[in-house]
């Protein structure tokens, strides 16, 4: 099947931001005018947690400017990009993620194009007369001398709800001595059974994409509009974050980090599968 690409232009919102108070102290302090309220896009994300614009947000940083990536800068960058109203964010974890990211031996950064992050994408669409939602999954990959967003997964519930595949003793099975009869009690297992996925592996995981593009080339599925962004960070060693968008009065606004999570040996795999929602 051919590939089929999106393009999604990422939503701006103003919002305001203020300064860190020191280098590991991700509280909420006042604005002093010297970071303005300017951070409106994801990109800025990037480059304010990276340290590679100025406090106004009026100038880039490059390689072989003297503030870029500079340490300081990015403590006080970092500290104020965590939604620090509603998040329930402990001081105590952002400390010691602001101290992996910002270690004077082995400092991270994040990169736009090295991937581990994606996008998720809440859209409605008219499916069979009814508006439903549709969590689509992307991420950046290359494309001639650039990058483009791309269609990586699909949640879709009422595919969900078409492949509920039966377990146990409701299980239809075909018969370990079928081969001996040329499988010819295929027929009757397809033409009586509601749920042919029955007969289907033990990993077998239905492919909704594939659905997805197949009803929309059909025209049974119409979009209609987006309803909510947000992304999956896992680009710094041993953590998780996600990004959200945050609208309302102060200056803790706009994109901020709205959950964190220290990973141990496992739990990477067990995130994904609860963000695709596979449980």
């Amino acid at each position: 099947m051919r590939k089929v690409i999106i393009a999604i232009t990422l939503f701006i919102t103003s919002f305001g931001m203020a300064p860190g108070q020191g280098l590991f102290s991700p509280g909420s302090p006042k604005d002093d005018g010297k970071f303005a309220a300017s951070t409106k896009q994801v990109n800025q994300f990037f480059r304010r947690f990276n340290a590679e614009e100025s406090q106004d947000g009026m100038k880039r940083y490059y390689s072989g400017d003297a503030l870029f990536r500079d340490r300081e800068l990015r403590g006080k960058f970092i500290s104020i990009l965590f939604d620090n109203e509603t998040s329930g964010i402990s001081g105590e974890l952002k400390t010691e993620f602001m101290r992996d990211v910002l270690s004077e031996t082995q400092p991270q950064f994040l990169n736009f194009h090295e991937g581990e992050w994606f996008a998720e994408v809440v859209s409605v669409f008219q499916y069979k007369g009814r508006s439903e939602n549709v969590t689509l999954f992307l991420k950046i990959q290359p494309e001639g001398l650039g990058y483009e967003w791309v269609i990586d997964k699909v949640v879709f519930q009422p595919f969900k709800d078409i492949f509920n595949k039966p377990i146990g003793t409701d299980k239809s099975f075909i018969h370990p001595l079928s081969h001996e009869l040329g499988f010819m009690n295929l027929r009757k297992a397809f033409e009586n059974s509601n749920s042919p996925e029955s007969y289907t592996a033990k990993e077998y995981v239905p492919d909704y994409l594939t659905l997805f593009l197949y009803e929309l080339k059909k025209g049974s599925i119409k979009f209609e509009t987006i309803s909510d962004v947000k992304f999956h960070f896992f680009q710094i060693n041993n953590w998780y974050f996600e990004l959200d968008q945050f609208n309302r009065p102060g200056f803790n606004t706009g994109w901020l980090i709205g959950d964190l999570v220290k990973l141990k040996p496992g739990d990477k795999e067990t995130i994904l599968e609860f963000i695709y929602d596979q449980k």
